[in-house]
């Protein structure tokens, strides 16, 4: 089902033609409880980052649901130089480390370091070839285990206590991005070390062709200094975009966008209505990417069930519809819930091999 299925089927079961807006706001709201409801490993990514020395925070991603699990592991590449028979390497501005795997042309697989000098290291295993080759070194992986924020502080209170993380703690917003959380470590990291996140994540609206991001703003004329909330922007193939727009001595110097809309195009030209002084001041701001431009979503191509009925449920609400036709559709809607969660929660993380034929709780 893609969206303009569901946007015609919402429609067509409710004998009504709600405005794009109001649509759009069933959809976010059916997918806001299905996807907060339901762990499907269909919806998991791994993201890779780096924390610095004396950092113990570790932002998150802007997608970030729930986590799955966060490991910390230590990593350098660079160019070695090898000697066929010896497992003496040499190099230069890398930090290998005693443990890590060693991967490189020459080196026999599962080669790990046993020593390390100023320029060179040890191997557990001799090169078989001579000549400089690209090399990567990878140490094991270390699980961090979830804490709350106060055992970390009490447990690694002082500036002296860094090493390995092996704590994680959801911490609170970004400094940077309000809306976005923050990861707190502990121990704080004593050296770079690459992070591997592995989590539940909000994936893109099935709402087809809503503005990602915006271009540059052209402005003319002389408006009204000010802040001003929710202005619709007009313009462009879509319809519901809204932002926040700042004008400063005269000109239009920010927009950022409160409400993506939907149905638009790359290189749309976007303005809005505001207050101004004299004459007939512009603005204009092109849409530079979009989202979803085919309006398609794993939730639609899978199991629409769920997505369409909490949308029509939504819309029966907001029609005030009679009681029984509530209670008709919360029940279609749970009924398709449960159905959602034995995949999610059952069927994706067994299997019969180690399992036998996986047995489900009757609901």
């Amino acid at each position: 089902m893609y969206y303009s299925d569901l946007v015609t089927a919402i429609n067509d079961y409710t004998e009504n033609n709600f405005p794009t807006v109001d649509v759009n706001r069933f959809i976010e709201q059916a997918e806001q409880r299905i996807y907060n409801s339901v762990q499907i490993p269909s919806l998991r990514k791994n993201v890779t980052g780096q924390v610095s020395p004396a950092n113990p925070y570790l932002a998150c991603p802007p997608d970030w649901l729930s986590t799955f699990s966060l490991a910390a592991y230590t990593y350098a590449s660079g160019t070695i130089s090898t000697t066929s028979g010896s497992n003496t390497i040499t190099y230069t501005g890398i930090n290998a480390q005693v443990g890590q795997n060693v991967t490189a042309t020459g080196i026999p697989a599962g080669t790990v370091v046993t020593a390390v000098g100023t320029n060179s290291c040890q191997l557990s295993a001799n090169a078989t070839a001579t000549g400089s080759v690209s090399a990567s070194f990878q140490g094991p992986y270390a699980y961090l285990l979830n804490k709350d924020v106060s055992f970390i502080r009490e447990a690694f209170a002082y500036p002296s206590n860094t090493g390995l993380p092996l704590y994680y703690s959801l911490f609170g917003p970004q400094t940077t991005n309000q809306y976005e959380m923050t990861f707190l470590l502990g121990p704080t990291p004593d050296q770079v070390y690459n992070m591997e996140l592995h989590y539940n994540f909000y994936p893109p609206s099935i709402i087809q062709a809503a503005i990602y991001s915006l271009g540059s703003i052209t402005s003319t004329g002389t408006f009204t200094n000010g802040t001003y909330y929710n202005t619709v922007l007009t313009g462009g193939t879509g319809t519901g975009a809204t932002a926040t727009i700042v004008v400063s001595g005269g000109s239009v110097t920010s927009v950022t966008l409160v409400d993506t809309g939907t149905s638009y195009a790359v290189g749309d030209s976007l303005s809005a209505t505001l207050p101004y002084i004299s004459g007939t001041p512009t603005f204009n701001i092109p849409v530079s990417s979009i989202t979803n431009p085919l309006g398609e979503t794993w939730l639609g191509d899978n199991f629409d069930t769920a997505l369409l009925n909490y949308c029509l449920m939504e819309a029966i609400t907001y029609i005030k519809g009679e009681q029984d036709l509530v209670a008709l559709y919360q029940k279609r809607a749970d009924d398709a819930l449960a159905l959602l969660k034995q995949l999610g929660d059952a069927k994706e993380k067994g299997d019969s091999y180690r399992d036998g034929v996986p047995k489900y709780k009757v609901v």
